[in-house]
């Protein structure tokens, strides 16, 4: 009996480390300055690569987590600009983004050029990473970002389920300061 527990014990215990391997990892980070409080809508700036199907999934579960928040969505003018990345390979990107004066959003530039400083930073996200920035609309800098690996697959099936769970987990304890929920 016992080589046949040693192997079941075994056995569990690689099914546990293969779940870990492959859970998704969740990240946020948020300006320690910005006031959370004074935020109660939002608008979407863009979700980048386009695709339509995942645009509409993309913005479905940051809604949802928002609205459960106490936030509502405008069509512009919100007091937060929302701006979703979705990768689904290994990919560095650049980042930039600006203050003073010609300041712009960071991944899109919205406003015109000008004086300014700008600061540039490199990530590498792997595969099947979402990326939410939430800017501050009026100031037009990052107050609060999310990310969650491992939230796209190659299996369309469970690719909703685990958008929604990289999402949720993602806002969970949002916006920063409330209670941990």
């Amino acid at each position: 009996m016992k080589p046949v527990r040693s192997t079941a014990v075994c056995t569990a215990v690689f099914l546990v480390m293969l779940g870990v391997a492959f859970a998704q990892h969740v990240q946020t980070d948020f300006d320690h300055q910005a006031n959370f409080s004074q935020y109660k809508t939002y608008s979407w700036q863009e979700i980048k690569p386009a695709n339509s199907l995942w645009d509409a999934r993309i913005k479905n579960a940051v809604d949802a987590q928002l609205a459960a928040k106490g936030w509502t969505q405008v069509d512009s003018g919100g007091d937060v600009a929302v701006v979703a990345i979705k990768t689904t390979k290994t990919q560095r990107t650049l980042q930039t983004f600006y203050n003073g004066f010609g300041g712009g959003w960071g991944w899109r530039r919205f406003g015109g050029g000008g004086f300014g400083d700008s600061t540039t930073t490199e990530q590498d996200y792997k595969d099947g990473t979402l990326v939410v920035d939430l800017y501050d609309a009026k100031t037009k800098q990052l107050v609060w970002r999310g990310s969650a690996e491992n939230t796209l697959s190659d299996k369309a099936d469970k690719n909703e389920k685990n958008l929604d769970k990289g999402v949720a987990k993602m806002f969970k304890a949002f916006p920063p300061g409330s209670a941990k929920g």
